[in-house]
């Protein structure tokens, strides 16, 4: 029987080696079982190869070791070893060896590594949150080896009276307070003790916070607020209400918007109209109190309708207009002057201004047959014409008596010879059109108008060919992705360089907008070296990564733009980005503390940030976002001093498990890295958490750089032994001890973002308010050429500001110290909206205002005009156009 095996085992191993080419394994991993601590050591040994390249497996992925070492023992005989130091539970589980020849691959046996030692939690208590007196259970779990394993509770610091085996469910009648809770493991090895869980009361949500205006485009206001404390539930929606404040005051429905995110646009509102607006948010209790009410003006824009009920009357000596006023809802504005086009004879006249709603025009003879038309115009621009009349003498419309048929042919002659000389002065003007306009000026001290095309075209030239995303050779799933947010090039103005770095620079750009409307960004300009398409695809992914983006702490992507190079095949690709007034964290911090003007902060506009950074995170984890270069250098403030999550050149979306690992070497700030990562180049969102810990240790030390005195490479030695970021100068215990659970080397133990954000708001919320950080924020009056201050625009006189409300201007806020005083006062933006000449702008009665001089015209008439040269009046600048 002995001899049968040998023979069978002969044919077997001669079968395997003609099959496999000649390769096999002569030696195989065994089974082993090792205590928790002890060292454990697998071998494989293979023959038939020159050069091995022998893998490890365990449990059907691949292990990565900088450190295995390949022993000869023969020719083309090889071995390896797979050894653990220390072993832990993590490290349990099947184990082989694989090897590629010749296009196939060769396995070895399958050998099982145990652990024996204390429990091993695979369910340990989480945190939770009930009603009260509502009954509700817990549930632990720990495995071995050895078993059988033991449940002990602990639950409000009291222990349960018997242990039970494993798994254990403790069903808890209810309660009606805070209660912390966990539980104990235990085996023949020893006892293990789970995290510590907490049981909260759900209650009423506290007010939101930082409710502002975000943006406002065609009078839709984007509104975004941060939720306050949420009572241990979660937010389902939030109840906005808006009020208006105008004259006619009515009041809009409120509305209830589901959450997150926290942003909603307000549309129909009315334009040139002060609103108010608070928001409250529900979760499972209830609603929450309101937020402070928050104040704002939506801006001008043209007229809606035209004057109505235009009349006239006309002598030989004037002409004189009346239309009906405008009212303020058909205004949208404020009035700057109302616009009078006329033409004679089917020829446009120079369209005049007037403040008020009637006109007086000397000489009514040369106004007979012509046709008038009015509109309002603000700021903005003119809105609709009112219908055209056409002037005729009240002679004309009435029917002559029988018994003066004479007078009446008389009148026809009369009018026949105004006729002829009507169309004898056309014929003339027509003779002397140019190529692109005319010229004229008949005899008669009536004639005002000159007129000369603005603009000639070129027919013959050709506008430089944008560029595409399929010039790129990037990959069809990023294309497709970046297609919607391609930016033309020729809507991006670049200005001054923020800041360089090895990917390229950052640079201030100004974007155009479909509405003529230009906003100031930001965009990252790769390298103009760069040359091939894998390097713009790599630069590309991070604008994939941003463009879902929607959160108040988190940078958004604007769009992608392609700046075309001549004698270049591939354009340079450029992200566009909101621009952050206050630049990075890192840098804001260092001017605090070493700038040319240092300034102090209070540790709760550091918390502040702190917070936005973990509220930030929290969002980008829920998203599977792992972002690997989180430190203050890659947190930006915007001008409300908000801080923005940023730069995530090197973050990674895990699409399956829950960790990523580095496969390439590439460069990655070995101080803001975690314990695990260093050792085996794995990222988890447990690893961004450890960085959240060194970020929030930068904000407390004002920019300092972590571990002074401890080089780059000696970081691993020093965290192994223990050591970790000592505690700053007048850091607080319970901030740095948030900071130091960043710090534990089991990933599991690290609190999650959502917990760090429930604990500093928490902490937030224990500080006494202290005074507002933030800059007052300036922006330029375009009408009166002036810089608004803070504060530029208020509430009326019956109405206090509410508590919290903003003290900044936004641009569409004025002071009513600000408004026009004179009609004729008109700035250059205005003057462009309204459009025509305004070397001829007539008041009422045709009588200068204050502060014309009159100029003597020919046969001795007079006309107004505005003094020559450039006159500052109160807040009005003058000038003579």
């Amino acid at each position: 029987m002995k001899v049968f095996l040998w023979i069978l085992l002969f044919f077997l191993l001669s079968h395997d080696r003609t099959c496999g080419s000649h390769v096999w394994f002569t030696k195989h991993p065994t089974n082993q079982t090792v205590s928790q601590g002890n060292a454990a050591r697998l071998g494989c040994a293979v023959r038939g190869v020159t050069e091995p390249d022998i893998v490890w497996m365990k449990d059907g992925e691949k292990l990565f070791s900088t450190d295995q070492m390949f022993i000869t023992l023969g020719e083309q005989h090889w071995e390896t070893y797979h050894s653990v130091k220390s072993v832990q539970q993590q490290d349990a589980g099947q184990y082989w060896c694989e090897i590629e020849f010749d296009g196939r691959t060769f396995s070895s046996e399958r050998a099982w590594l145990t652990v024996e030692g204390v429990p091993h939690f695979t369910q340990e208590p989480q945190d939770m949150a009930t009603f009260p007196n509502v009954p509700f259970n817990l549930t632990c779990a720990a495995v071995g080896p050895p078993g059988p394993v033991e449940v002990l509770w602990w639950l409000g610091g009291v222990q349960e009276t018997e242990s039970r085996p494993s798994p254990s469910v403790l069903h808890v009648p209810g309660v009606n307070s805070s209660v912390k809770f966990y539980c104990e493991a235990k085996n023949a090895r020893g006892i293990s003790v789970s995290r510590t869980g907490t049981v909260d009361i759900k209650v009423l949500p506290t007010a939101p916070v930082g409710l502002q205006v975000v943006r406002m485009v065609d009078n839709n206001v984007t509104l975004s607020w941060k939720p306050g404390f949420t009572g241990h539930s979660a937010l389902s929606a939030c109840i906005i209400q808006v009020s208006s404040s105008s004259v006619r005051k009515w009041d809009f429905p409120q509305q209830e918007v589901a959450v997150p995110p926290h942003l909603h646009v307000l549309s129909g509102l009315r334009s040139h109209s002060n609103y108010s607006v608070r928001v409250s948010c529900i979760n499972e209790v209830g609603a929450s109190p309101y937020s402070p009410w928050v104040h704002f003006q939506t801006p001008e824009s043209a007229p809606s309708t035209a004057p109505r009920n235009l009349t006239f009357d006309l002598t030989e000596q004037q002409l004189a207009l009346k239309w009906a006023e405008l009212q303020e809802e058909e205004l949208q504005g404020k009035l700057l002057a109302y616009k009078v086009q006329w033409s004679v004879g089917g020829e446009s006249q120079e369209p005049l201004l007037f403040k008020e709603n009637s006109a007086q025009l000397s000489g009514g003879g040369r106004f007979f047959n012509a046709s008038f038309q009015v509109s309002a115009c603000t700021s903005v621009g003119c809105g609709p014409w009112s219908p055209p009349i056409l002037v005729l003498p009240a002679s004309v419309q009435a029917q002559a008596p029988r018994s003066h048929m004479w007078v009446g042919l008389l009148l026809g002659l009369l009018l026949a010879a105004a006729v002829g000389l009507l169309i004898a002065v056309l014929a003339h003007r027509r003779g002397k059109e140019m190529q692109f306009g005319s010229a004229f000026k008949p005899a008669g001290p009536e004639t005002l108008v000159s007129f000369t095309a603005a603009q000639s075209f070129n027919r013959s030239c050709v506008d430089q060919q944008e560029s595409t995303l399929d010039s790129l050779g990037i990959n069809t799933d990023l294309k497709n992705k970046l297609q919607d947010v391609l930016i033309p090039e020729r809507l991006l103005t670049l200005g001054l360089v923020l800041g360089k770095g090895e990917f390229g620079s950052v640079r201030e750009a100004f974007l155009k907008a479909d509405d003529s409307s230009v906003q100031k960004v930001a965009v990252k300009v790769l390298k103009s070296d760069i040359t091939a398409s894998a390097d713009i695809e790599q630069c590309l992914k991070e604008a994939a990564y941003m463009k879902d983006f929607d959160h108040p702490n988190v940078i958004q992507l604007i769009g992608v733009s392609l700046h075309r190079r001549p004698g270049q095949r591939l354009p340079i690709p450029m992200v566009v980005l909101p621009f952050m007034k206050h630049g990075d964290l890192h840098t804001f911090l260092l001017l605090s503390r070493l700038g040319d003007h240092p300034f102090d902060m209070s540790l709760q506009t550091l918390l502040r940030f702190m917070l936005d950074v973990a509220r930030g995170m929290e969002y980008l984890s829920g998203r599977n976002i792992i972002h690997r270069d989180l430190a203050a250098r890659n947190c930006m403030l915007d001008e409300n001093m908000t801080v923005c999550v940023a730069d995530f050149g090197l973050s990674k979306r895990i699409y399956s498990g829950d960790y990523y690992r580095q496969g390439s070497v590439s460069k990655l700030p070995v101080k803001w890295i975690a314990l695990e990562s260093l050792a085996d180049n794995v990222y988890t969102t447990q690893t961004d958490v450890w960085a959240f810990g060194v970020t929030m240790w930068e904000i407390m030390t004002r920019g300092q750089t972590p571990y002074p005195g401890v080089e780059n490479s000696e970081i691993y030695e020093y965290l192994i032994k223990g050591e970790r970021l000592k505690k700053p100068p007048d850091c607080r215990d319970d901030i740095y001890e948030i900071m130091h659970s960043c710090w534990s080397p089991v990933p599991k133990c690290r609190p999650s973002f959502q917990h760090l954000v429930a604990q500093l708001e928490s902490l937030c919320l224990s500080l006494t308010p202290g005074p507002p950080l933030k800059e007052p924020l300036h922006y330029v009056n375009l009408e009166g050429e002036e810089e608004a201050g803070p504060g530029a625009w208020a509430p009326g006189p019956d109405e206090a500001p509410a508590a919290g409300a903003p003290s900044w201007s936004v641009p569409w806020q004025h002071r009513a110290e600000d408004e026009e005083k004179d009609w004729l006062i008109v700035g250059s933006e205005a003057a462009l909206a309204i459009g025509g000449d305004y070397r001829y702008i007539i008041g009422p009665c045709g009588t200068p205002e204050e502060g014309e001089e009159w100029a003597e015209g020919r046969r001795g008439e007079s006309t107004p005009i505005l003094q020559e040269g450039v006159r500052e009046e109160e807040d009005d600048l003058i000038i003579n156009v």
